[in-house]
């Protein structure tokens, strides 16, 4: 049974307010402070609510660091079909699930290195809800490059390994924000990404697609966003 963070009040758009701010709070403490040193009175006045308010959205403090973890795998899980829906084309779908990861990741950069920092704090059941929920997440990018196999624009690779080096490259921006946002826009280092990883899987007959698609992308020389 997968678990489920309760809360006591049934107001369902109450709920989503009040753990918004949770989370938002959270968010910048755990980040600056650490999960350990962070207490549910700092997160509380952070968040503009009591400290025993919180204990009707939450359980514990674990509960909070879950629902900051699963703010992101959530909203892979929303933008990665609306960016493919549109697109029939296989490597067309494969580039905007990319696309749209990394824009993910970088609107959830500080929580995108709290899941490699702190998800070791969750309890074991915590952390498989975050591991399943990422792993049906994968599996949307999973299926677009295994389409591109079949259509012929990728060669055989081992999908799960490719999945996983574009989710790691995706996390870069974050894990490494410090170094690259001092050198390339987020949009630089996307199409930067895009090239090293699908040139090395692209099959002869695709390559003709790829540059009509990398000379769509292509753009002048930006300053670096700070």
């Amino acid at each position: 049974m997968t678990y489920e963070v309760t809360s006591i009040v049934e107001d369902a758009a109450l709920v989503e307010k009040r753990r918004k701010q949770i989370v938002d709070a959270a968010t910048t403490l755990f980040s600056s402070q650490g999960f350990f040193r962070t207490t549910i009175k700092e997160i509380a006045k952070l968040a503009g609510i009591s400290s025993g308010l919180i204990y009707q959205y939450v359980t514990d403090k674990e509960d909070v660091l879950l629902l900051v973890l699963l703010e992101v795998v959530d909203a892979y899980a929303r933008e990665l079909p609306a960016a493919i829906e549109s697109a029939t084309d296989p490597l067309d779908r494969c580039v905007a699930a990319i696309v749209a990861y990394c824009r993910v990741v970088d609107a959830h950069r500080a929580a995108t290195v709290l899941a490699y920092r702190s998800t070791k704090s969750l309890s074991e059941d915590r952390r498989v809800r975050i591991q399943r929920r990422e792993l049906e997440t994968n599996q949307i990018i999973a299926g677009v490059i295994t389409e591109c196999v079949r259509k012929g624009y990728f060669r055989r690779v081992n999908v799960n390994v490719l999945t996983y080096q574009i989710v790691m490259t995706a996390h870069a921006w974050a894990l490494k924000s410090w170094y690259f946002k001092t050198i390339l826009t987020l949009d630089d280092y996307i199409e930067h990404s895009l090239d090293i990883l699908l040139k090395g899987v692209l099959a002869p007959s695709a390559e003709k697609k790829w540059q009509s698609i990398s000379k769509d992308m292509a753009s002048p020389p930006s300053n670096p966003s700070r």
